[in-house]
């Protein structure tokens, strides 16, 4: 089978690179092959292309249904973590519905609902942290974002599960914090239950206790069978297909596990990210107070989530180190050619939304954080494409961004935030996310008052600051 610009590193240094340090694994190679590549990374069979052109992976991820397939077995890496019923796992017919009956929950009214718990849980985590003592602000996000998930997913927030749901999550998740950690995911040679002080045993058992909570819940939900609960497994369960069927509970914890999984790491992740560059870069800071000072004391949730600033400060974020690299893997169905090289039936493709938001034909000196480059340009789905694309698209993209607005909003009209040292921070790997190696050490440095910006007085416009 032939495949285009195959790189010539032996393979297995290939998958050595790739799991240690993905960035620039990746770059290397682009900086050889700028828009298509062949890689034998491992996790994805025995060879990958990267495709690092927006117009080409429009044209695989728009042609799902006839030359590129989106294979559900093709995402075999999460499959520890989510199982077999995962909407991750699921393709064709059973894919599509599955996910007509998740979107409903991410969209409309159930937004806006959310907007006040996740200022509330916000509020409440950082009034916990220390004043004037170094603290790593990716734990206080991924404590907010828990919180977030578990109430909008589950409805529990307090009480006795509530706190055994978030210590087991925390618990696998931090199981593969690190590149090393992370190669009992891509090394399926690693996966060997050898007792509970090997490390995948002690997955295997903090996952069987994760999934006894969440069995029990589901459980518990069905002999209550309350219709007036709004929360997202509530809703998984009334629902039905067009052929009245009810998902199993295998089928839901398969679909919590997901949710759960890719809903509050993830977030997590970015939001710290965020505060790291809006504080690393003053003048970002500045026009981003300026521009929520202009919104008064209480705020509406969805005025602060439209503000354009602070969108393009999450679409900045987003793009300098999108939290996921790589689109969901699709299938060549049919002899095809794309980019001038030719791909055979069964060859592996995925889009490389890292490679793609570094390219300097789009973003010109990509390693500077500039917001303004959102407000100068608008960028296609393809160009700017942190959420994937697709049928693969992510079910939970609004409700990310949402609650990350909401948060940064939260938290900068309150706080004074400062870096608690020099030290830049860098990508990393941290399971299949890109995540800031050190965690992004902060400072609480003091309160403020909204509408105490110096700007405001003067009576400058945080828009025409940020776009001079």
């Amino acid at each position: 089978m032939s495949t285009p610009n195959p790189l010539k590193t032996p393979s297995f240094l290939q998958q050595l690179q790739w799991v240690a340090d993905p960035v620039r694994y990746m770059e290397k190679a682009a900086q050889k092959y700028p828009d298509i590549f062949t890689s034998h990374v491992v996790g994805f069979g025995n060879k990958l292309v990267f495709v690092n052109h927006p117009q080409a992976v429009q044209e695989i991820l728009t042609n799902d249904r006839k030359q590129f397939f989106a294979a559900g077995k093709e995402n075999k890496l999460l499959q520890p973590l989510v199982g077999n019923y995962s909407t991750f796992m699921l393709d064709g017919d059973r894919h599509r519905k599955r996910r007509q009956l998740v979107m409903p929950s991410f969209h409309g009214d159930r937004m806006r609902n959310y907007g006040d718990l996740i200022r509330q849980i916000t509020k409440k985590v950082w009034s916990q942290l220390p004043t004037d003592q170094p603290f790593i602000t990716r734990n206080a996000t991924q404590e907010i974002s828990l919180q977030v998930i578990l109430q909008t997913v589950f409805g529990v927030w307090e009480g006795e599960r509530s706190q055994q749901l978030k210590k087991q999550l925390l618990l696998i998740t931090n199981l593969f914090r690190s590149p090393l950690s992370s190669s009992f995911l891509f090394f399926s040679s690693l996966q060997k239950d050898l007792g509970a002080w090997s490390p995948w045993g002690k997955f295997i058992r903090d996952r069987q206790q994760l999934d006894q909570l969440i069995y029990a819940e589901i459980s518990e939900r069905r002999q209550q069978n309350d219709e007036n609960r709004i929360d997202i497994l509530s809703l998984l369960m009334s629902a039905q297909d067009e052929t009245g069927n009810s998902m199993t509970d295998q089928e839901l914890r398969d679909e919590l596990m997901t949710l759960l999984l890719a809903g509050y790491e993830t977030t997590a992740i970015a939001m710290a990210w965020a505060l790291y560059w809006i504080h690393k870069k003053p003048e970002v800071r500045e026009k981003l107070l300026q521009e929520l000072d202009t919104l008064g004391d209480s705020p509406d949730p969805m005025s602060i989530s439209r503000l354009p600033y602070l969108t393009a400060v999450c679409n900045e974020t987003l793009r300098i180190y999108p939290v996921v690299m790589l689109t969901f893997p699709r299938i060549v169905q049919e002899p095809v050619e794309l980019l001038g090289h030719s791909l055979d039936t069964g060859t592996i493709v995925v889009g490389s939304m890292y490679l793609i938001h570094q390219r300097e034909d789009l973003y010109p000196e990509p390693k500077q954080f500039r917001p303004e480059r959102f407000l100068e340009r608008q960028f296609s789905p393809y160009e700017f494409i942190p959420f994937g694309g697709g049928v693969r698209r992510c079910v939970g993209e609004a409700l990310a961004l949402f609650e990350m607005k909401l948060v940064l909003a939260t938290i900068l009209s309150r706080y004074q935030l400062a870096l608690a040292d020099d030290q830049p921070e860098v990508p990393r790997r941290r399971g299949v996310t890109l995540a800031p190696g050190r965690g992004v050490n902060m400072v609480i440095t003091g309160k403020r008052s909204p509408c105490s910006s110096e700007s405001l007085s003067r009576g400058k416009s945080p828009l025409n600051v940020a776009t001079n």
